[in-house]
């Protein structure tokens, strides 16, 4: 018997960097999902997309494995098996959705039944091994699926949408170290904290206001928002020429407004945009080598199973 559970991807909508030092940031579930099977096993091993799993990658699963055998008194003897159709260094919660799906299957597999909160919880061991200083997000939204606002230190708040929204996602190609563009922000704030503190209050307040916006579907709203986010995040100096570019060819071919999302220094951009353009705009992208899909949102969040 082996347990399985699936995590979905995420996007950043707004607010990444500044809620890692306590502002509102808003995130949405993606279709694109990671699965992690797990099953008895003489010693513990590691598989990812069917070839064993090298140290750097056996750690923090390890990690987790062990947080959840220590904490609830379950053996470590375990196989792991990953399987991901999200891109890593994407910027689109490769790592947390695959500690959110190890944290759900292992749940499952010792039959512990927890629920999101003690998931999400779980998953943060592996992923503050991989990111030294996360937020949180990733995992919540990963965890909870739909679209949320998250703040560190508040349980997150779910965004209604009632109806399903579109938000264009273009991979740069350029793998991004989140850990070092967080050690990057950082800087920031410790060399300017007034004028930091004084940014990050107006991006929280930008979440909020941006939250209303998706909710309603407004995307020519929303769009002006995410374009202003991207400035300030360039300002901070985790943008690249590679991703100001995209922004701009998404803008230029009728986006209503577009930003990097997740760690920058490289990984994905977003972008909202009228229907009638969304097919052009992906063709567009990918025509210049940039893997770049249509994400429908909402997704609903982990789910997890077993399987004889």
């Amino acid at each position: 018997m082996r347990a399985v559970a699936e995590a979905p991807s995420k996007a950043i909508v707004t607010g990444e960097h500044f809620v890692v030092h306590g502002a509102w940031a808003l995130a949405a579930a993606l279709p694109k999902k990671v699965r992690v099977e797990v099953e008895g096993a003489r010693s513990f091993r590691v598989t990812s997309q069917g070839s064993e799993e090298g140290p750097a990658g056996i750690a923090p699963v390890r990690q987790v494995v062990r947080a959840v055998a220590e904490e609830y008194s379950v053996g470590q003897e375990v196989a792991v098996s990953v399987t991901s159709s999200v891109p890593r260094g994407a910027g689109l919660g490769s790592s947390a959705a695959t500690m959110v799906a190890l944290s759900a299957a292992l749940s499952e597999f010792h039959s512990l039944g927890l629920g999101a909160e003690d998931i999400i919880r779980l998953s943060m061991v592996g992923e503050n091994a991989i990111h030294g200083r996360p937020s949180g997000i990733d995992p919540a939204v990963c965890a909870l699926g739909g679209a949320i606002l998250f703040k560190p230190g508040t349980k997150p708040k779910e965004v209604s949408l009632g109806g399903s929204r579109s938000l264009l996602v273009s991979y740069s190609g350029i793998s991004r170290d989140t850990k070092a563009q967080i050690g990057r922000v950082s800087e920031a704030k410790d060399r300017y904290p007034g004028y930091f503190a004084r940014l990050a209050g107006s991006v929280g307040a930008l979440s909020l206001e941006a939250a209303g916006l998706l909710a309603k579907g407004d995307g020519e709203g929303l769009g002006g928002l995410l374009t202003m986010n991207h400035a300030l995040l360039g300002m901070l100096g985790v943008s690249n020429p590679t991703l100001d570019g995209m922004v701009d060819q998404m803008i230029t071919a009728g986006a209503y407004g577009a930003k990097l999302t997740g760690g920058g220094g490289g990984g994905s951009v977003i972008a909202v945009a009228p229907k009638a353009k969304e097919k052009n705009l992906v063709s567009g992208l990918t025509a210049r080598g940039f893997e770049t899909f249509i994400a429908k949102v909402p997704t609903e969040g982990v789910k997890s199973w077993l399987e004889r």
